[in-house]
């Protein structure tokens, strides 16, 4: 199963369990994202197309990480003692796709076990 939403003036194809990576968004760590402006909805032999989008479908995801990694950008002119070092940082969001709705489909409740972080046992 598999759909193509769009964020941002940009289209995403999706599956469920991927990590895709978003325009920056003022989320905490954790917390789930809705997306509703879903394109195409594949379900195993059916397609389902939106004009424009597909009503009632909706993708839903948690936000992973907020990685920033500097790219750092160098100009150099030879022979001419030229040298410029420039840095840029785009922010930008991790997000896992934990579900994709079909029109109709309620959210699948949380089991225990994943809301519960796992302890562990110190043995002396």
């Amino acid at each position: 199963m598999y759909a193509v939403f769009e964020d941002g003036s940009r289209q995403y194809r999706v599956s469920e369990g991927e990590l895709v990576r978003l325009d920056y968004r003022d989320a905490e760590l954790g917390s789930r994202l809705q997306f509703d402006k879903v394109l195409l909805v594949s379900a195993g032999e059916g397609l389902q197309i939106g004009r424009p989008y597909v009503g009632g479908a909706r993708i839903l995801a948690e936000v992973v990480d907020h990685p920033s990694t500097k790219l750092y950008i160098q100009h150099f002119r030879r022979r001419k003692n030229y040298r410029r070092r420039v840095g840029h940082n785009q922010p930008f969001t991790t997000v896992k796709i934990s579900h994709i709705l079909l029109p109709g489909q309620n959210v699948p409740p949380e089991s225990a076990a994943a809301k519960e972080p796992a302890t562990q046992t110190a043995s002396t």
